[in-house]
């Protein structure tokens, strides 16, 4: 089985903030066609409004790319050579300073059904809810003409939850799931689990980005989404280390596991049952430490809670993103490999 994700990259800014920098990234297996990309992409560095991840930087908002062949994609030759035919970048602000963008790439082919949404507020007055911005469906065309014209009212729907929550949702058996507005039309397509991010942007109305996996080609194998363990909040307590990364108000100890699906391991919130990752340790905890996204190629063999449960389920890379607010880490999201 093959994920509807292919490839991720992050790029973070350079030394003196004038261009983009390869950090790091995930393309599958030694030995596939996604080495040769990850060469070409290893040695770019890309200005202020220039290829995919320096677009993402000017337009301070996420962008769903899909024609890497004929557009301002900068690596056309090596993303055809690799199958791959959309990018999706993720810049991840903290206020007004670029920490990173995550670039996630998907290939076109009969296999390969799922979607990567992006939703926003319709910004007319006196109307609420989010419509459908742009979307990458595989070949799920009709699905994609059905969400084209779909709207969800603030706690409606997938987008509509994470909307209203402003953190991120997971979503598992969509097909069942009376939440899911859009069943019906996803059921042929056996839509399995949906994730939905808020990306807030400052001085503008925030997106929501849903990934929507299907059986035969998840968008990853697993989702997990990680907050901060409520009773450090109420209680105040304080951390021990320095709080240079962004966390979220009061200072707390500790992440926990909020929720979470995966397609190998039903089980696997047991794991988690009493786990708590504080800043800086493990993939988790770096994120939150940081605020940058971060890669493992080989989770599996990671020490960490998160290392020790992919690896019972046979998982072996992950995709780590912060979910911010005001410049201040409130959750973070696994996709998992």
């Amino acid at each position: 089985m093959q994920t509807f994700v292919r490839a991720c990259e992050i790029w973070v800014p350079s030394k003196y903030r004038s261009e983009l920098e390869y950090h790091s990234g995930l393309y599958g297996e030694p030995g596939s066609a996604l080495q040769a990309f990850r060469a070409v992409s290893e040695r770019m560095c890309f200005g202020y409004d220039e290829g995919l991840p320096g677009h993402a930087w000017a337009a301070r908002a996420p962008i769903v790319l899909k024609d890497l062949q004929h557009s301002y994609f900068k690596r056309a030759d090596a993303a055809r050579a690799a199958g791959l035919t959309c990018g999706i970048a993720i810049p991840v602000f903290a206020g007004e300073y670029l920490l990173a963008v995550a670039v996630l790439y998907c290939g076109d082919d009969a296999e390969r059904f799922g979607a990567i949404e992006l939703w926003r507020s319709a910004g007319r007055e006196g109307e609420e809810g989010l419509t459908l911005l742009d979307g990458y469906y595989g070949s799920a065309k009709e699905f994609e003409a059905a969400s084209k014209g779909a709207h969800f009212q603030p706690g409606a729907g997938l987008p509509g939850l994470a909307g209203a929550s402003n953190m991120p949702e997971v979503m598992g058996d969509l097909w069942f799931d009376k939440r899911f507005a859009r069943r019906a039309g996803g059921a042929p397509l056996g839509l399995s689990k949906g994730l939905a991010i808020p990306l807030p942007v400052s001085g503008g109305a925030p997106y929501v980005m849903t990934f929507l996996s299907a059986l035969g080609s998840p968008v990853a194998r697993r989702f997990e989404i990680w907050a901060f363990d409520q009773g450090d909040m109420r209680e105040g307590k304080r951390n021990s280390g320095r709080n240079s990364g962004g966390n979220s108000g009061g200072n707390p100890e500790a992440m926990v596991f909020s929720s979470g699906e995966c397609d190998l391991n039903k089980a696997f919130p047991q794991d988690y049952m009493s786990a708590r990752i504080e800043r800086g340790f493990g993939p988790i905890g770096r994120v939150w430490a940081s605020g940058l996204p971060e890669v493992s190629e080989a989770i599996a063999h990671d020490p960490s809670v998160n290392g020790r449960s992919a690896r019972k389920a046979g998982l072996s890379s992950l995709l780590a993103l912060p979910v911010l607010e005001d410049g201040r880490i409130k959750a973070v999201v696994g996709l998992y490999f």
